[in-house]
């Protein structure tokens, strides 16, 4: 809603300020539709001669974040640390083939059924599965883990920026095709040299709104809409870092509540429980098999 509320405010304040120096919107509005399918119709028509099917698969898939936010909540941090905890006190205290049954059928183990939002995340759960599939496989040195876990961070939050970075490229070719639109206004405007003052003054402020939305669109609009993705996409990949540090902390040779503590500082700010918050969650969780 803060993004919708805020494009309200940049019309607003836009074109009040026209009008309160005495502009006229007559000219704009009969421009604008034309003048749009030059300059946003071009730029599509761009993204889609530079993109992929995947990648424009990825671009639609998020769109919706724009509005919606970060996927990943304060009650989500606290499942994560929950769900963490006790896989890795699995882990110390019944031995990794004691884990094996959980991570080879994670739909069906009792641990990870009772996050069903992580569960529903299919690199959150691979992320964590295929990582412990590794240490029973005796690959436990934290720093060759650690590598491999990063490999795979970086790969994930490459492709969950393709939407932010989309759009910015579209931001940085909208002020150009604005000028492309405004070259075409110019041209059709000298084949018309004859008519009267009048005519040629409407035909080359008609011209000028190409500038005008080129520039409006790009740092007005579709620019910041990109910067919200990206950080988006940012605030969501610290989920992931939690992962990480928790599953190398436990490497590391650290009880389970100690990694848990260890990845809590991880959580982002607004996000992160307290230690009294944190505790009390492990302490609230049931016993398996109830």
């Amino acid at each position: 809603m803060l993004q919708l509320g805020g494009i309200v405010v940049l019309f607003a304040c836009v074109f009040g300020g026209y009008l309160m120096t005495g502009g006229s919107l007559e000219v704009v509005i009969e421009a604008a539709p034309h003048e749009m399918l030059t300059i946003f119709g071009a730029a599509i028509a761009a993204m889609l001669i530079a993109g992929s099917v995947f990648n424009l698969k990825k671009i639609g898939g998020s769109m919706g974040q724009i509005i919606s936010g970060p996927r990943w909540k304060p009650g989500d941090y606290r499942d994560l640390l929950c769900l963490l905890f006790l896989l890795t006190k699995t882990m110390k205290s019944k031995g990794l083939i004691a884990l094996e049954a959980h991570i080879e059928k994670p739909s069906e183990s009792s641990i990870f059924k009772r996050y069903p939002k992580i569960m529903k995340d299919h690199f959150a759960l691979d992320f964590i599965c295929d990582t412990l599939r590794m240490m029973t496989m005796s690959l436990e040195d934290p720093h060759q883990v650690e590598t491999a876990m990063e490999k795979q961070l970086e790969k994930h939050h490459h492709e969950a920026l393709i939407g932010a970075n989309a759009l910015q490229s579209m931001a940085d070719g909208l002020p150009a095709l604005g000028i492309v639109a405004a070259v075409l206004g110019v041209i059709k405007t000298m084949g018309a040299i004859t008519e009267p003052p009048a005519v040629l003054g409407g035909m080359i402020g008609s011209a000028l709104v190409g500038t005008f939305l080129g520039v409006f669109l790009a740092y007005g609009i579709v620019g910041p809409l990109g910067a919200r993705l990206k950080a988006v996409a940012d605030e969501d990949s610290l989920f992931y870092h939690v992962i990480r540090d928790i599953l190398v902390a436990h490497l590391h040779g650290n009880a389970a509540q100690v990694s848990v503590e260890i990845g809590r500082g991880s959580v982002p700010g607004e996000y992160q429980p307290s230690f009294q918050e944190l505790e009390a969650a492990l302490n609230s969780i049931p016993p398996e098999g109830a």
